[in-house]
């Protein structure tokens, strides 16, 4: 394999991830996912309880009129579980085809990333499916775990919200 070859499409892969991310933690690991998915950020509150959903499936809520999943992403990344508490809070996302809401630990910012601060991830193995990183962005000390959060929610093992 050509090795320059190889770089220029790592810097061309990196640029069309350049952007607005909004970053999160999870125990202590800093996540980004793109501002464009992001509806909007609530406190948590408890949710309505699914028969037969899987564990990191909390529940759904009513959010004016949709019926909005909420999943703890510490449960779907096998993290250690946390304690709900003032920081706790639900990003709902509205994807292409679907609205999902998402509990993490605390938002901290939105950061710019260009494409000089983002770096692609090493493949290994780990609780999230690799093509679900776009990449590692770092600022500063700071380094996010960027995640393909449609990727994520679209898998077909996701519920679906409803109307």
């Amino acid at each position: 394999m050509n090795h320059s070859n190889n770089q220029s499409s790592a810097a061309i892969l990196a640029a069309s991830r350049a952007g607005e991310y909004l970053s999160f933690r999870l125990g202590a690991e800093e996540y980004g996912i793109e501002i464009l998915k992001v509806q909007e950020i609530r406190g948590f509150e408890p949710s309505t309880k699914m028969i037969n959903a899987p564990a990191y499936v909390l529940g759904v809520v009513n959010l004016r009129g949709v019926i909005v999943p909420i999943l703890d992403m510490r449960l779907k990344f096998n993290c250690a579980q946390a304690d709900y508490n003032s920081f706790t809070v639900v990003i709902i996302l509205n994807l292409r085809s679907r609205v999902v809401g998402i509990v993490v630990d605390s938002v901290s910012d939105v950061m710019e990333l260009t494409q000089d601060n983002i770096r692609i991830a090493p493949d290994i193995e780990s609780a999230i499916d690799n093509s679900c990183i776009l990449g590692l962005g770092s600022v500063g000390d700071r380094m996010l775990i960027l995640l393909d959060i449609e990727g994520l929610m679209t898998s077909t093992e996701m519920p679906r919200a409803s109307a």
